[in-house]
């Protein structure tokens, strides 16, 4: 219910959020962790805090003892809910004209009117400042992820006290966060477009975990299931209708993807962080499920930033349109030219519009850095392989056309190291590596064929036809091309 009606806005906690400050991880304080051994107890001169329990063996109730507890069970995680903090915000960013009219007794931290009252300070500009930095790098998460997290708490209390059925209990839990992640690769990756990119977005362990969750829990609703097996599953999730994900002004729901794929990454934080007290539980025999359920699915979490973003940077820059671009340029010249062509200088401007897209997303919901880099490798990668697809379709080019090339790429490399600090440029090799193919002699070539299978059957037959055609005869040609057909080339 609340994954189909979530719309994937931020959920606005504090910078120093921890589920141990939420009421369901309360438990987990009153006994010494089970993640520190013994030996490892840091040296303490304080008195050991005993469990419930022990507190009252000797005699008391711990019912009449809550109202004391009251203000420690309270909850402080959710961060300003933004009517005060825009007012204050506006008090830090606007400069206002007429300060040169007000006294300097207003000018000060607190006016002290003499009413009796204490004077009250001002929160000055720069610990507001300070605080909006803060505020920004608040954990990602959302309403639902916060519930699912909180459910965990309850499971884990269960868990704590009845011990005979602690491994029931983590099968939920496991399930729960299971269908979490298959309904966020669902609403924001699934996608064919990048099954034919090759480029290998999808992991073996990801795919895998992706079918056994759709096969053991969704409810695809086949006519061959029987009531029994039905009953265990759940409906396959569906997104909320109020979340767009195909307007090119918001870059395709990025902030919406972020929000999502982060929040489940910061998920998988959680469990990693409550794994040793999970395995403290969980009889001897049934730990290898647990440890199953962290190495396949847990961990398989920041894997789904790369199909659910590839979508974006496949469709935020018109790739399609330098490829045409390139089908006009002549590369069958006669002198070298020291002017790089104009798709260079169009491909570019995507780039930067790209950029600026993304920095006014950035208002709306904070990029992590490794977003970011899997956003900018997508959009180089796929630029760098349309570029030699571009080459692939030359039909003449002479020493002095390959050169034109390199000018262009080399222009290309130079104008976007400054948009982006991703290092090493993705793809950059995969580029030089094919216009310098140009030079190579026959039996050299023979031998590229053989050890270069990244490149397309279409892109070898071009090097072969176009940049040896020339200075070999046609049984050698014959030869080269029955080298790439005899080829059986796996997708990259």
């Amino acid at each position: 219910m609340f994954l189909e009606n979530e719309t994937w806005e931020l959920c606005p906690v504090k910078s120093n959020f921890s589920i141990a400050q939420l009421h369901e991880f309360r438990f987990m304080g009153q006994c010494r962790s089970p993640s520190v051994s013994p030996s490892r107890q840091p040296e303490s001169t304080e008195p050991v805090e005993l469990c419930l329990f022990e507190q009252y063996l000797q005699g008391g109730n711990p019912f009449e003892m809550q109202i004391d507890n009251k203000e420690e069970e309270t909850e402080d995680v959710l961060a300003s809910n933004g009517y005060e903090s825009d007012e204050l915000e506006k008090s830090v960013y606007q400069d206002y004209d007429s300060d040169s009219d007000v006294p300097e007794e207003l000018k000060q931290d607190y006016v002290d009117e003499q009413t009796g009252d204490g004077p009250v300070k001002s929160v000055s500009r720069e610990t507001l400042r300070s605080r909006k930095r803060s505020d920004y790098n608040a954990p990602i998460l959302t309403n639902t992820t916060l519930n699912v997290i909180r459910l965990v708490g309850k499971y884990m209390q269960m868990m704590n006290i009845l011990k005979p059925i602690a491994f029931d209990v983590i099968h939920c839990v496991s399930q729960l966060f299971d269908y979490y992640l298959y309904a966020v690769y669902t609403f924001f990756g699934r996608n064919d477009m990048y099954e034919s990119s090759g480029l290998g977005l999808i992991s073996s362990r990801l795919r895998t975990t992706l079918s056994r969750i759709q096969e053991s829990l969704i409810d695809m609703v086949s006519p061959h299931a029987s009531p029994e097996e039905r009953k265990e599953k759940v409906p396959r999730p569906h997104l909320s209708q109020l979340v767009i994900l195909t307007s090119s002004d918001t870059l395709y729901g990025l902030a919406e993807r972020v929000v999502a794929t982060e929040s489940l990454v910061f998920l998988a934080e959680q469990f990693e962080f409550l794994q040793p007290h999970l395995d403290t539980t969980m009889p001897s025999a049934k730990k290898p499920f647990l440890q199953q359920f962290y190495s396949q699915t847990v961990s398989t979490a920041s894997e789904l930033r790369k199909p659910i973003y590839w979508i974006v940077a496949a469709k935020a820059i018109d790739y399609e349109q330098m490829l045409l671009l390139m089908v006009g340029v002549k590369w069958d010249i006669k002198e070298i030219m020291s002017q790089h062509n104009v798709y260079v200088d169009v491909l570019l401007k995507e780039f930067e519009k790209f950029n600026q897209r993304l920095g006014d997303v950035s208002k709306i919901v904070r990029i992590p850095l490794p977003v970011s880099n899997v956003l900018w490798e997508h959009c180089i990668r796929l630029a760098n392989r349309t570029l030699v697809e571009g080459y692939a379709n030359v039909k003449k080019c002479s020493n002095e056309g390959r050169a034109l090339m390199q000018l262009d790429f080399q222009q290309f490399l130079m104008k976007l190291e400054k948009l982006t600090d991703l290092r090493p440029i993705p793809d950059k090799e995969f580029v030089e590596t094919y216009i310098k193919v140009y030079y190579l002699t026959e039996n050299d070539m023979e031998q590229f064929i053989k050890n270069h299978r990244e490149y397309s059957m279409k892109q070898l037959t071009n090097l072969v036809n176009v940049c040896l055609g020339s200075h070999i005869n046609k049984k050698a040609r014959q030869k080269l091309l029955a080298a790439i057909d005899d080829i059986d080339r796996p997708k990259r």
